[in-house]
């Protein structure tokens, strides 16, 4: 039996809503920010701001789009600077910069990813990662979050070349992978590592340098994917590796070649960006003293359960779509911007309410959230 492209459409969004998990666009201005990614504040910056607007006004020539893809008319002396930049700020060979994080990783997956090749990967791993070992061809393993065990079997049964990919701070549950621990199996068995270190740029390590710098291991893993458009405020990301695997992505990586490349100003964002996370280590010091102020009086409070974080990202575990869903929408009547996150974007029971800390929250501004998280629970719980 046939049916029209409206009918398939219709049938997918009825079955998301008998599950309660429709999704739809929001605008929460007036609320006090609890849910973007801008950890530092930067993307709202009037410092970043007027240091982009002074280096791009100076720049000879200043187009509107970049015209093409990098191989065609798309690059730069500007765009090809920045990257042997933030490479070397990184501690890496070379990098190569991308539309966004998701396009790095599915590019780089994707392309890696050959017929005789194996990656293994954490079930926790973002959604882009998926999509990028979806588009290749390569046999894929799931492992256990955080698992060593599993890993190393999954380790055993992998053949040709062998990848393993991991986040460096998970963005659904704010916790820490175990790097040296995924290392040194990734070394016994001959695996590259790749780290998405998405979450930690900007507010991990010294200088907001990652996990990877802050454990001192950036000489031994295969590759890193730094994006630009949460702690940096702006858009895009980059692919960090050796000259080898940056010379392999301009060749293979799809989501690279068959892309009209960044703006010129996007890419001074982004190098200015970079320029004001050098001189922030005060502001991201802070903003880990207001991470521990948060988790202490979270703990006061016990029918607030937190996932295991000590970054930006503070998970209240609420399980059932209908009873997260219900939460956030009584705290966002209390001037709250923070978001549920369902199932099946987590696993079913785990929802959660996803709460991102910034610089510019205040400890006033967490206390009366904490108070008001725990006296919304009492009254669902009850």
């Amino acid at each position: 039996m046939s049916f029209s492209a409206d009918q398939y459409l219709s049938k997918s969004i009825d079955k998301r809503r008998e599950h309660n998990a429709f999704r739809q666009l929001v605008h929460h201005s007036h609320l006090t920010d609890l849910c973007s990614n801008d950890y530092l504040g930067f993307a709202g910056s009037p410092e970043l701001r007027v240091a982009i607007d002074k280096e791009y006004t100076s720049l000879p020539v200043r187009l509107n789009g970049s015209g093409g893809s990098r191989l065609l008319s798309g690059n730069s002396l500007y765009a090809e600077n920045l990257e042997k930049k933030i490479a070397a700020f990184h501690a890496a060979e070379s990098g190569l910069v991308y539309n966004s994080g998701y396009d790095a990783n599915v590019g780089l997956f994707s392309a890696i990813g050959q017929k005789d090749a194996s990656i293994i990967y954490d079930e926790l791993i973002h959604a882009s990662v998926h999509d990028g070992i979806k588009m290749s061809q390569a046999a894929a393993f799931m492992f256990r979050h955080n698992d060593l065990f599993h890993l190393e079997e999954r380790l055993k049964i992998a053949e040709g070349a062998v990848y393993v990919a991991v986040e460096s701070i998970y963005s659904m549950d704010g916790d820490e992978a175990l790097l040296s621990g995924i290392l040194a199996l990734c070394k016994r068995y001959n695996a590259g590592l790749i780290v998405d270190e998405a979450h930690a740029t900007g507010v991990t390590g010294n200088g907001g340098k990652g996990l990877v710098q802050q454990l001192g291991i950036e000489k031994e893993v295969f590759a890193r994917v730094h994006t630009f458009g949460k702690a940096l405020g702006c858009h895009g990301a980059i692919v960090l590796g050796s000259p080898l695997l940056r010379d392999y992505l301009v060749n293979f990586s799809r989501a690279f070649i068959y892309t009209t490349a960044l703006p010129l100003h996007s890419l001074v964002a982004v190098n200015q960006a970079y320029e004001l996370l050098a001189k922030s280590q005060s502001g991201i010091d802070s903003l880990h003293q207001l991470i521990k102020a948060f988790k202490a009086k979270a703990a006061e409070n016990p029918a607030i359960s937190l996932t295991s974080s000590n970054s930006p990202i503070q998970c209240v575990v609420v399980p059932g779509n209908d009873d997260v869903k219900n939460l956030a929408a009584l705290l966002q009547k209390d001037g709250f911007d923070v978001r549920p996150i369902l199932s099946p974007t987590v696993q079913k029971g785990r929802e959660r309410l996803r709460i991102c800390l910034h610089l510019f929250n205040t400890t006033e501004e967490l206390g009366r959230l904490i108070a008001a998280v725990n006296s919304h629970l009492q009254t669902i719980n009850s």
